[in-house]
């Protein structure tokens, strides 16, 4: 019997590696750091909904906390004088404090760059919602995002997946586009994989992206 299995997680210690990175010999240290970097995240991802952010990596050394934010709009990010990135700093110091963390003061956080957003499934989902929440047509949202992320060179695949009220009909359905391969069971295959939801007037639509640039035999 098969089994759904996210391309990501299917692929940690081969292509892939942990979104949080710490070791600890300690069962409750490990309890209370996996609790704080839950709510971190879950703090985060609500806070930059809107900031085009692909990923967000904890990193934990003894005297420090690290905190990486992967966006395509780093200038929205870190604001003007950098009083944006100043509050993101701010406000994860009071979910830690919150959560009875002993390094809430030592947190450095730091902005990278994504200069390829055709190759990130997230930022993929982030330009079908904008589009969805303009109210545009749905199979053009599809078909116009599907030629442009196949537009890129380094694009071998790419698949995207809708599901819902689709138009505001009343029978809930599923539609798809995809262009070039996907090969899913293949584990050296970068397979760049998110799973959004929208909500629009007429109920919430699901939206998957499948975006596949090639075979990679470096070990993570």
């Amino acid at each position: 019997m098969s089994h759904t299995v996210h391309p990501y997680g299917q692929r940690i210690g081969i292509l892939n590696g942990w979104k949080s990175q710490w070791f600890s010999t300690n069962k409750k240290g490990y309890k209370q750091n996996i609790k704080e970097d839950i709510r971190v995240r879950e703090f985060l991802s609500k806070k930059l909904k809107n900031n085009m952010v692909d990923d967000i990596l904890i990193e934990r050394f003894r005297n420090m906390i690290s905190i990486t934010i992967s966006t395509s709009k780093p200038g929205l990010l870190i604001g003007r004088d950098g009083m944006g990135i100043e509050n993101i700093i701010k406000d994860t110091k009071n979910i830690l404090e919150k959560e009875g963390s002993k390094m809430a003061d030592k947190l450095k956080v730091k902005v990278e760059e994504i200069k390829n957003s055709e190759k990130n499934a997230n930022l993929v989902a982030e330009q079908i919602i904008e589009l969805l929440e303009k109210r545009m047509p749905f199979r053009r949202v599809m078909k116009q995002t599907v030629e442009k992320v196949a537009a890129n060179r380094e694009v071998k695949g790419v698949r995207i997946s809708l599901s819902g009220r689709l138009g505001g009909t009343e029978i809930a359905r599923t539609e798809e586009v995809k262009k070039g391969s996907i090969p899913l069971q293949t584990l050296r295959a970068e397979i760049n994989y998110t799973s959004r939801k929208v909500i629009l007037s007429y109920g919430a639509i699901g939206i998957k992206v499948w975006i596949y640039t090639g075979i990679n035999f470096n070990q993570k």
